[in-house]
């Protein structure tokens, strides 16, 4: 056990570094494609200068017989909460009683929070751990050595795997992890688009050429960020969040989130995303998810005219996506922009999208519980 224990030491140490950035870019891609009768998609994913990935997606074509769900989730402080988020907040979504009942903008909102809470108490630890990064994991992989969960714990049936509550184990008192991650995931269903966004992750569209955002940023800086953050008890300072996080909305991140006196969606950093309702027509020809690696280097509009003018040559979708990847790259450490982790989904309408009966239907449903549907030119 004793020599279990020291190689790890000598592992985590060796392995982690002194420092956020790498002398020379990762620049090997994680990238798919797929595609169904209505939409086809392509991503990926590049860890560039970072010394860590801790990006994760979500790509599902068929969550049922009308809809699709695509996420992009950009950790920080670790990988843990962005592959949580990508393991099980679809999931989340898919067995809300609002999501059976039609009421897809509200499910958004539930599984955003619901993530927050799963990532608490044994088993969210336990969960953690097994997904996580080797700094904040640290503690779990010892520990691992004398608990580890068997393999066989991810296959038991659905009811057993979706009870999330109270577990009794050393970290039953865990309030959650202190790295956090944006979420920012798109469901087409029907001529129907939804968006929930929480952090500086962006959903945009292109209809005619023209690029509209259906998300929006949350930076610290925005005003209906500041008042909330400054009520819950918390500062900015050099365009961070209590001088440390340049984003004001996230999952995970425990410590913005412990006024007690506060409900969910009035801490300092928030869970409680953005949920957009949009109507597709004839002219929108494919929507971006994409990290603020990307946006960092590009406007909405430039990605728009770039995608396009890439999607000419006929290609497969990923690899558009990896060249807006090699497009936004730093040729070095000096240029700032350009040297995060990068993830893109691209999702194309492969013909227009015609209103029916069962679209409207939905559409009706959602009037309630979201808010307005918007299109904001880039």
């Amino acid at each position: 056990m004793l020599k279990e224990i020291t190689l790890m030491f000598i592992w985590f140490y060796s392995d982690t570094g002194m420092g956020t950035n790498l002398s020379i870019p990762r620049t090997e891609k994680f990238s798919e494609d797929g595609e169904n009768e209505n939409l086809r998609y392509g991503l990926s994913s590049m860890q560039g200068w970072r010394a860590t990935m801790e990006d994760a997606h979500a790509a599902h074509l068929d969550v049922d017989s009308s809809t699709s769900f695509f996420g992009v989730y950009d950790g920080h402080g670790g990988k843990a909460v962005a592959k949580f988020c990508a393991k099980h907040l679809h999931q989340q979504v898919l067995k809300s009683e609002e999501y059976i009942a039609g009421d897809v903008g509200t499910s958004l909102q539930k599984a955003f929070f619901r993530m927050d809470e799963m990532m608490r108490g044994q088993r969210g630890w336990r969960e953690l751990a097994v997904l996580g990064d080797k700094v904040k994991g640290f503690n779990g992989m010892i520990e691992g050595l004398i608990r580890s969960p068997r393999s066989s714990d991810n296959n038991n049936n659905k009811d057993q795997s979706d009870d999330w509550g109270f577990e009794k184990g050393p970290h039953s008192d865990f309030d959650g992890p202190t790295s956090g991650s944006t979420a920012c995931v798109a469901i087409i269903r029907n001529n129907l688009i939804f968006v929930a966004n929480a952090g500086d992750s962006r959903c945009i569209i292109s209809r005619n050429g023209q690029a509209y955002n259906l998300s929006r940023d949350h930076k610290p800086e925005l005003a209906i960020e500041k008042e909330r953050i400054y009520k819950a008890g918390g500062f900015i300072h050099a365009g961070r969040v209590n001088g440390s996080l340049n984003l004001a909305r996230a999952i995970g991140d425990v410590d913005f989130k412990n006024n007690r006196f506060l409900s969910a969606e009035k801490q300092a950093v928030t869970a409680n995303p953005d949920i957009n309702i949009v109507d597709l027509h004839d002219e929108d020809e494919f929507i971006v998810i994409a990290c603020d690696g990307i946006w960092d280097c590009l406007s909405s509009q430039q990605l728009v005219d770039f995608v396009r003018q890439e999607l000419l040559l006929d290609t497969k979708l990923s690899e558009v996506c990896e060249r807006v990847l090699d497009r936004c790259l730093a040729p070095s450490l000096a240029m700032g922009d350009g040297c995060d982790n990068m993830t893109m989904i691209l999702v194309q309408f492969k013909k227009p999208v015609q209103t029916n009966a069962r679209a409207e239907e939905q559409s009706s449903s959602n009037e309630e519980g979201a808010s307005e549907p918007r299109l904001e030119s880039s």
